[in-house]
């Protein structure tokens, strides 16, 4: 699924392993499972904690953006983008990632899924 040509998009296959995630999916589902590693923003949130990727992100590194299926990760990416961040939306989200064999862990660091 691709949100249109202004939106900078990667396959979950071309990530890397050290790939720095910001997760913009809402607490619940965060709680069920994640990658691990991610920095978690809900998008509900995210203006209000902005600075909390400034400074945890990579300077100058790509930001990685990941939600459940592509949609609120594209809006996040579209506006780090304009924030001139080197961001990239996850085609296909949690689902992709899960899909494709990646770890989905919990806090407690055990396997989790995704909702």
């Amino acid at each position: 699924m691709s949100f249109g040509a202004g939106v900078p998009a990667v396959e979950v296959a071309e990530l890397k392993d050290d790939a720095f995630l910001l997760d913009v999916r809402e607490d619940d589902e965060w709680r069920a499972g994640h990658a691990e590693g991610a920095l978690h923003i809900p998008l509900s949130e995210f203006a209000a904690r902005y600075g909390e990727l400034t400074e945890a992100a990579p300077d100058g590194g790509r930001v990685h953006v990941i939600c459940r299926s592509g949609g609120r990760s594209a809006q996040v990416t579209m506006y780090l983008v304009q924030q001139g961040i080197d961001a990239v939306n996850v085609d296909g989200g949690m689902q992709v990632w899960a899909a494709a064999g990646r770890p989905v862990v919990t806090d407690a660091g055990e396997p989790g899924h995704v909702v």
